[in-house]
C-alpha cells in the first residue's frame, strides 16, 4: 500500500453543516462534486493531493478508509482470503467490509505529493495525520490481525493495553492507523479521524472556538463530536508529512 484516503460519510441533510465544519477544522476549502460521482467531494489543500474526502450517503455518519494498491484485483482477493467481505465494484474501485464490519475501498495507485501541515493566526500547525480503528473488545484481536497480514509495511505496538499498535507505509501515505480497543464487548468496527499539532492546547481551543463539541481530554489527545455526532480527536502526534513517521 502506498497511499490511504480518509472518507467522511454524512446524510445528505448533514452534508452542507459537515462540509463548512471541517474546511475549518483542515483549513482547507471543499472542492467541487467529481466528474461521475456527485456524491463525492474533497477537501482541497493548497498544494499536494487530497486524501480527506465527503460523501454523500444514505445512513448514519460514519468513516471509511479507501487503500491504494498497485494491484487492486489482487489485493481484493487477499482481503477476501482473510475475512473481509465483497461489497460491490464501482468504478473504478471495489468495496468491502472488513471481518469486523469496517467499510473499506481498494482502488489502483496512483503517484502523489502529499501536503504540508497547515499554520494557522496563532502559529500552531495541524494536519489531519491519522484513522483511529475502534473495535469492540470481542472482534479487537481479530480485527487488528486482518490489517496488519493485509496492509504489511511497519508496525509499532503500543505500551498501552487500549492500543494494539500503529501501522505507516513508509512511503509518503498521509495518513497513519491506530488500533483500539474499545469497552464495549459487542457490535461493528468502526473508525474516527485524528489530527495532529505541534501544540495541544492551542488546536484544543481553536476546535472549541470552532463549534466542536467538547468530550474531555485523554492522555496525549483531546476528544471531540463533530456537528453531525461522529467523534474525532486532536493529538500530540506530529502534523510533519515525512514518509517515514515517527510512531512512537
Amino acid at each position: 500500500m502506498s497511499w490511504l484516503h480518509a472518507f467522511l460519510d454524512v446524510p445528505e441533510d448533514q452534508h452542507a453543516i459537515a462540509a463548512a465544519f471541517w474546511a475549518r477544522v483542515l483549513g482547507w476549502p471543499l472542492g467541487e462534486r467529481w466528474a461521475g460521482h456527485p456524491e463525492m467531494s474533497s477537501f482541497e489543500p493548497p498544494t499536494g493531493a487530497p486524501y480527506l474526502h465527503l460523501q454523500r450517503i444514505d445512513g448514519p455518519p460514519r468513516v471509511h478508509l479507501d487503500l491504494e494498491a498497485t494491484s487492486p484485483d489482487d489485493t481484493v482477493g487477499r482481503a477476501v482470503e482473510l475475512g473481509a467481505a465483497y461489497v460491490a465494484r464501482r468504478g473504478t474501485w471495489t468495496t468491502l467490509t472488513s471481518p469486523g464490519g469496517l467499510p473499506f475501498c481498494v482502488l489502483r495507485a496512483k503517484q502523489h505529493e502529499a501536503p504540508e501541515a497547515v499554520r494557522f493566526r496563532d502559529g500552531h500547525r495541524s494536519r489531519m495525520v491519522q484513522v483511529c480503528v475502534d473495535s469492540p473488545s470481542s472482534v479487537h484481536d481479530a480485527e487488528v490481525a486482518f490489517w496488519q497480514a493485509l496492509l504489511g509495511d511497519r508496525w509499532v505496538p503500543s505500551s498501552r493495553d487500549e492500543f494494539a499498535g500503529k501501522w505507516h507505509d513508509d512511503a509518503g501515505s498521509p495518513i497513519q492507523l491506530l488500533f483500539q480497543r474499545l469497552d464495549d464487548p459487542a457490535g461493528s468496527v468502526r473508525a474516527h479521524l485524528d489530527l495532529g499539532t505541534d501544540d495541544l492546547t492551542a488546536d484544543v481551543r481553536r476546535l472549541r472556538d470552532l463549534g466542536a463539541t467538547d468530550m474531555g481530554p485523554g492522555h496525549g489527545w483531546h476528544v471531540f463530536l463533530d456537528p453531525t455526532g461522529l467523534a474525532f480527536c486532536t493529538t500530540m502526534n506530529s502534523p510533519e508529512q515525512s514518509e517515514h513517521r515517527d510512531l512512537g
